[in-house]
């Protein structure tokens, strides 16, 4: 989606709509603005339906003013504006109350960013602002402080958080990834404590092994358009069911003996579309596109298993806050679970940055699941909707484990009833 083509009013309603579609926001909740090349501010208004917002109702402010009388600007356009004075470089402001996000608020903590490299990169550390009324130029004052630190994303106290960025995507981005966060903590402490990664470990997801020799495809099969297109629909359908984030989760699927289809790296995962998708082959990349960071990871698994037709990774809240702890994703819950997942076993942390061949080594027939640390769930299958479907069943799974904690805790299948329900469906 390239945000720069559209009218300051249309980005303004877009983001707004997307905010309140995820559940980040309420009705009365929240508040986007844009700056313009004129250095003119676009707001959402006051006292309007933030699920039904329309490009018209955007108010356009120049030099402190709004340019039309019959609708008056976000009571907190104040530190709005305040935030573009002490950054030029910031295009675009998002403030909302997510609720996980209010829970650290009102607890006068921030999320730790850096237990999954993702956060780290694209939120990077969060400031935190001291408490002011709502509108007043106390909070304006407050939150450009933190801002003029350098942070991109502040929590306010006893209040909700404020992100921003070079266009309103990238505020997005980086406000929909820190809800992310907030909430994979939250889950996660009910399993015990999240593993932060350092500085170091963070660096090995600064790579550039992505950047494949090109070449350029000399026609395209039908089949290859065809799995283009399912490629996107499972994409969609994983953003749509909050498996995935508009930052995060790769998905790819075999063309042949020597290529795949994958998807790209920076594109938003609910925009992505049919040309967006990166043809590999032979260990080349098509010209002008850049596959995921994990290509040469998804390339390996397909070299080493043949049987393996699509690969999925993705940070599903509930599969993923085991993955930031050392509890154990166990799969002996439900005769499903445990005969879609089998046993999950648990690959370190870092490499799955390398050639990828470390991570293949613990997938087999038999285990068509793994677990990276401090970073996803990675399911393979023999086509692209059985690997979405372990991807789904993990997920589901974690949820329930997560949900028996204050029932008890889990009581696993014996190794009898596994035994037996492997007999029963051999």
């Amino acid at each position: 989606m390239r945000v720069e083509f559209l009218h300051p009013c249309d980005q303004v309603a877009m983001i707004m709509d997307r905010v309140y579609a995820y559940g980040m926001t309420t009705t009365s909740g929240g508040n986007v603005s844009m700056r313009d090349d004129s250095g003119d501010i676009w707001i959402t208004p006051a006292k309007l339906d933030k699920g039904r917002l329309k490009p018209e109702s955007v108010v356009h402010m120049r030099s402190g003013k709004a340019t039309r009388s019959d609708v008056a600007p976000s009571s907190e356009y104040p530190f709005h504006e305040a935030i573009y004075k002490v950054r030029p470089d910031i295009k675009a402001v998002l403030h909302a109350h997510p609720s996980a996000l209010v829970a650290f608020s009102i607890v006068k903590n921030v999320p730790d960013t850096h237990i999954i490299p993702q956060a780290a990169y694209v939120c990077g550390k969060v400031g935190f602002a001291p408490y002011a009324v709502p509108g007043s130029s106390q909070l304006g004052e407050n939150i450009a402080a933190a801002f003029e630190e350098g942070y991109n994303c502040v929590l306010l106290e006893n209040h909700g958080v404020v992100c921003a960025g070079n266009n309103l995507l990238e505020a997005y981005h980086r406000f929909e990834t820190l809800d992310f966060c907030a909430r994979l903590i939250i889950r996660a402490s009910t399993l015990g404590a999240c593993n932060s990664l350092t500085d170091e470990q963070l660096a090995l997801f600064h790579h550039n092994r992505h950047f494949l020799p090109i070449f350029r495809p000399q026609q395209r099969s039908n089949r290859e358009r065809k799995l283009r297109k399912f490629i996107c629909e499972i994409v969609h359908r994983a953003y749509d069911q909050n498996l995935m984030t508009s930052t995060e989760g790769v998905l790819s699927a075999r063309l042949d003996g020597n290529s795949f289809l994958i998807t790209p790296t920076g594109v938003d995962r609910h925009y992505v579309d049919v040309a967006d998708i990166v043809l590999v082959r032979d260990g080349h990349r098509e010209e002008d596109k850049v596959p995921s960071r994990s290509v040469l990871l998804h390339k390996a698994i397909y070299d080493r298993h043949p049987h393996v037709m699509a690969i999925i990774s993705a940070q599903a809240p509930n599969s993923t806050a085991f993955a930031v702890t050392d509890a154990e994703l166990n799969s002996r819950c439900i005769p499903e679970s445990y005969l879609v997942l089998r046993d999950i076993p648990r690959a370190p942390y870092g490499i799955q940055f390398g050639s990828g061949d470390e991570v293949a080594e613990y997938l087999s027939p038999e285990r068509p699941v793994v677990l990276l640390q401090n970073d996803a769930v990675l399911a393979t299958g023999s086509s692209l909707l059985e690997a979405y479907d372990r991807l789904e069943v993990a997920e589901f799974t974690a949820n329930a484990l997560l949900n028996a904690i204050p029932l008890g805790g889990l009581v696993p299948m014996d190794d009898a009833r596994i035994e037996e329900l492997l007999r029963f469906f051999s």
